[in-house]
């Protein structure tokens, strides 16, 4: 059953996804949205995407995310619909990720530097498998063709990007995309909540207001599980509620807290950032360089010329934080607190992979000091696939937008397409993107293809930190 343009639609979350959801409500006329959001401003720094930059491209090992971030229209059997349906359907759901980036409400934010990906002469089986199977992916595709260029030599490295020419740049191999590139995370939020909040769509900002601390249901409690519960609003932090006819849950990791029946579907998971300050001739001598992703080290951007801000992340499979359901189940939240810790800290690991990295390609960088370092907190599916859907036995009153596991922010300028058909059509077509019932081991991610390594617990990184102070004292 599809939902009434004119009821209240309450969206839990200001980050990519729901301000994406936002827009495309919106546009879809959807005339009665309110989004809450515990930070005090956009873009929240709860959000994965609270960031310099995210690599925005579409090679993919799965030719089904490649499709959805460029193909205008999807030729998957995954995606057939009747045949009087077709052509509106293709139009409306399957237009290109990239292509909406360079629109006018998204173009000043996407930067099409074009993207590099790499490995070393050292890396494992596992990264170079990767990188060959996603340049599979684009090298034959009739939109990519022309616009790869494989990378064999170091002299082709430093062809493919000047800024190069003083790394080593040890055995590395690889491919150039020219038509990728990386998109400024934080700028993106922040333009499209100014859209939306001139157009008449509600935000409710703040710990107090802005943070929802319980869903409300006409048929039980949030703990009554399979009742054929209704969600019929939100209870915020203040103690006032809140009524809706959609719950839209988009809180990136931190949405289990809300929705306890996903922790055993989508774990919390972090990955290290950091950055170097450089000064305005060197953020000038690295303009327009390529986005770059070693896969057996890490990636780089090109600087931001407003911060003078180099940003590197670690490659690896991550970190979660692992408690203990009320079922005695573990699950993985983000720490408790407004900030998680720890903060201005990564791992000694993650530190080491960054310096190797800088040795190969900017030397005269290697030995600079981090600042701004930190965990960015994603939700994390079994097998990197989203969850797009309704929870189980709320009659399609509460649904969960989550699963981003690190390549979800590229989709933002389509994504919201796919929640509204899912308010249209009163269930999830696509069985990739359905709830899932039960995971089946929470070791998550070490698996996937392009994660490197294995996952650590928060715990132990917390312990290295206390070590390290003491260490120092």
């Amino acid at each position: 059953m599809s939902t009434n343009k004119q009821s209240p639609i309450t969206i839990l979350g200001a980050g990519a996804w729901g301000l994406s959801t936002a827009l495309h409500l919106h546009n879809a006329g959807y005339t009665d949205i309110t989004v809450f959001d515990r930070a005090t401003q956009i873009p929240s720094p709860y959000s994965a995407a609270y960031d310099l930059n995210k690599i925005v491209r579409a090679e993919y090992e799965d030719p089904f995310y490649t499709e959805l971030a460029l193909v205008k229209k999807m030729k998957s059997k995954r995606f057939r619909v009747p045949q009087k349906r077709a052509k509106r359907s293709v139009k409306k759901i399957n237009q290109e990720a990239i292509k909406n980036w360079k629109t006018s409400l998204f173009a000043p934010y996407f930067h099409q530097t074009g993207y590099i990906v790499a490995t070393t002469g050292r890396a494992p089986p596992k990264a170079t498998e990767h990188l060959q199977k996603a340049l599979e992916s684009i090298s034959s595709h009739p939109v990519f063709a022309k616009g790869i260029t494989a990378l064999k030599t170091p002299q082709d490295f430093r062809d493919a990007a000047w800024q190069f020419s003083e790394g080593s740049l040890t055995g590395f191999s690889g491919y150039l995309n020219r038509l990728a590139g990386y998109a400024h995370s934080s700028d993106a939020m922040r333009g499209v909540w100014a859209h939306l909040a001139g157009r008449g769509v509600r935000f409710v900002l703040g710990s107090e207001r802005g943070k929802v601390r319980e869903l409300l249901y006409s048929g039980g409690s949030t703990e009554e599980v399979g009742q054929g519960r209704r969600c019929v609003g939100v209870r915020t932090a203040d103690g006032r509620t809140h009524r809706a006819e959609k719950v839209i849950v988009a809180l990136g990791a931190w949405a289990g807290s809300l929705v306890p029946e996903l922790g055993s579907n989508v774990v919390a998971r972090c990955w290290s950032v950091a950055h170097v300050q450089l000064s305005k001739q060197e953020c000038d001598y690295l303009r327009f360089l390529p986005t770059t992703n070693v896969r057996d080290l890490g990636f780089f951007f090109e600087p931001d010329p407003e911060t003078r801000l180099f940003k590197l992340c670690p490659l690896g499979a991550g970190y979660v934080n692992s408690i203990e359901s009320g079922d005695g189940e573990k699950v993985s939240l983000p720490p408790a607190g407004d900030v998680p810790e720890p903060q201005d800290f990564i791992p000694a690991e993650d530190e080491v992979k960054l310096r190797r990295l800088l040795h190969e390609v900017f030397p005269w960088m290697a030995d600079r000091p981090f600042v701004e370092k930190r965990l960015c907190w994603f939700a994390d599916s079994q097998d990197s696939e989203y969850c797009i859907d309704f929870v189980p036995d709320t009659e399609c009153s509460v649904a969960v937008l989550t699963g981003d596991s690190g390549h979800g922010f590229k989709m933002m300028p389509v994504f919201g397409r796919w929640v509204v058909d899912l308010l249209k059509e009163g269930r999830q077509k696509e069985s990739r993107w359905k709830w899932r019932e039960h995971g089946e081991e929470k070791e998550w991610g070490d698996e996937i293809s392009w994660r490197i390594g294995k996952t650590r617990d928060l715990k132990e990184l917390l312990r290295e930190k206390a070590m390290l102070v003491r260490a120092r004292l």
